[in-house]
């Protein structure tokens, strides 16, 4: 059996363009969100999980293996995944490695320690036709790996 694409889909502003570039591959994809956050998006294949904090990534850890390539802003479960051999990007076209994460792990503990002292520094910018572009451009590299096209 080949990889599957799981997506962390709560947040996620490129459902529509994973699924046109996994199809493209013939790789098959999976939406992963909470029922509250329930999509009319019906060609897609959709996993609905309970509202609990956690319950997307978990349902993903458990079920992304070695091969596959799994779509999250989480640097945490980013650095679960890569460590067993899972491809992980970004909705922002960011290519985890394995080598990189202690330093992400760093800086969300930090920016988490700021926030618990009630110092917000700026949020996230505003997602971009450029972060659109990176997306594409580096999750079509990752497919066209795997299918050897």
């Amino acid at each position: 059996m080949g990889p599957t694409v799981f997506v962390d889909a709560d947040a996620c502003p490129i459902k529509i363009e994973i699924f046109s570039l996994a199809a493209k591959y013939n790789i098959p994809s999976v939406f992963i969100s909470s029922y509250n956050h329930f999509s009319p998006l019906q060609q897609m294949k959709w996993v609905y999980v309970d509202t609990e904090k956690e319950a997307v990534d978990l349902y993903i850890f458990n079920h992304a293996a070695r091969g596959d390539v799994v779509v999250t802003q989480d640097v945490g479960l980013a650095s679960m995944l890569v460590s067993r051999g899972v491809h992980v990007i970004s909705p922002r076209g960011k290519v985890y490695k394995e080598e990189e994460m202690a330093n992400a792990l760093y800086h969300r503990y930090f920016h988490a320690k700021l926030r618990r002292q009630g110092v917000y520094p700026k949020g996230m910018k505003q997602f971009s036709d450029q972060d659109r572009r990176r997306f594409r451009q580096n999750f079509e590299k990752i497919l066209s790996k795997l299918t050897g096209k």
